[in-house]
């Protein structure tokens, strides 16, 4: 359920409604927006009594949630979630390019592709510290070395930075490194992760799980959200299917059902839906053209030597020619219905 304030409510009013709900067992949970503060009423077992809400000074309405992700849905907040990470907004017509190698290998390496990919016209920078790899034996990120690296970055470029934490013992050393936390597809239902994540001072980038629906990966989402932390940004980077002419299959319908249900911003990793270079500039082109609010592309200056994923990562002059496309399909269909 979501209590509605009228646009003058005050600080009273609303502190008024939330003491009532909690006194009936409920959890509050403040929204505000741009003309008006909602209350989600949260953690009810069943129908809530509008009456009792509806009755107190200030409210304006009261409107059943019908969705089991309530503070993810566009029934709590019908106004797009824009993100700013320094000068960098993400949501609501604002297509975010964040590009980088899938690991931080060297400084060198990290500050020389960083250098070719700002030039390009990227707004943040990725890179993994710690990699969850399928095999043990496979690299396996520098670490707080790792994280080091990127906090250089930042400060010679510039560039915000998103990289992937892995559990709840690193989670404190990357968020204080971090502009972005990302939580990998293998951690989408790791849920003690999400609900550290719920209690960070960070933007969450929350991938799609390998074979999650849509409402599963939406409900993750809730669980930071519930937790506090209402900047959160989803990224779909490809489901597991039947097929071995790429590494996963790109859900390119999840980005307007997603824009349909929530107010989240979503981006796209076409780089690990792909598995392929050829491959990740037609995605790249058609994730814009659905309307997803950014991209999330590999890059590598020298891909043949890569430490992970070679393989997938644009070299510097391809990255540079995406953007260009990305920017004149962005341009043309700003303002359509769904951008």
């Amino acid at each position: 359920m979501l209590v509605v304030m009228e646009k003058d409510a005050t600080k009273e009013q609303i502190d008024s409604v939330i003491t009532a709900i909690e006194n009936r067992g409920y959890t509050a949970r403040p929204i505000p927006g741009g003309d008006r503060t909602a209350i989600g009423v949260l953690r009810n077992k069943g129908a809530v009594d509008a009456s009792v809400f509806l009755g107190l000074p200030g409210v304006k309405d009261v409107v059943p949630v019908t969705k089991a992700y309530k503070l993810v849905s566009r029934e709590v907040q019908k106004e797009d979630t824009v993100i700013r990470v320094g000068d960098v907004l993400i949501g609501n017509g604002h297509m975010v390019m964040i590009a980088g190698p899938c690991a931080i290998e060297s400084e060198t390496q990290a500050l020389t592709i960083a250098g070719h990919v700002k030039k390009a016209g990227a707004h943040m920078f990725r890179g993994g510290a710690f990699k969850p790899r399928t095999s043990p034996y496979s690299f396996q990120g520098l670490g707080e070395e790792g994280l080091k690296i990127l906090a250089k970055v930042r400060q010679e470029t510039g560039l915000p930075v998103i990289t992937e934490v892995m559990d709840m013992e690193t989670f404190d050393l990357v968020e204080e490194y971090a502009d972005i936390i990302q939580i990998g597809t293998r951690n989408m239902q790791n849920f003690s992760l999400l609900r550290r994540a719920g209690k960070a001072r960070k933007p969450v980038c929350l991938k799609r799980g390998m074979a999650a629906t849509i409402d599963e990966w939406l409900m993750a989402a809730e669980y930071i959200m519930e937790g506090g932390n209402s900047e959160v940004i989803l990224c779909e980077r490809g489901v597991r299917t039947f097929v071995n002419h790429s590494r996963n299959t790109l859900d390119i319908s999840a980005v307007p059902v997603v824009r349909k249900e929530s107010h989240l911003p979503i981006i796209i990793d076409p780089s690990h839906a792909a598995g392929r270079r050829d491959q990740v500039i037609p995605l790249s082109r058609a994730s814009t053209a659905v309307g997803a609010h950014g991209l999330m592309v590999e890059v590598h200056h020298e891909p043949d030597k890569a430490m992970s994923d070679g393989a997938q990562s644009l070299y510097p002059e391809q990255f540079a020619g995406l953007c260009v496309q990305v920017r004149a399909i962005s341009d043309l269909f700003k303002g359509d219905e769904g951008f």
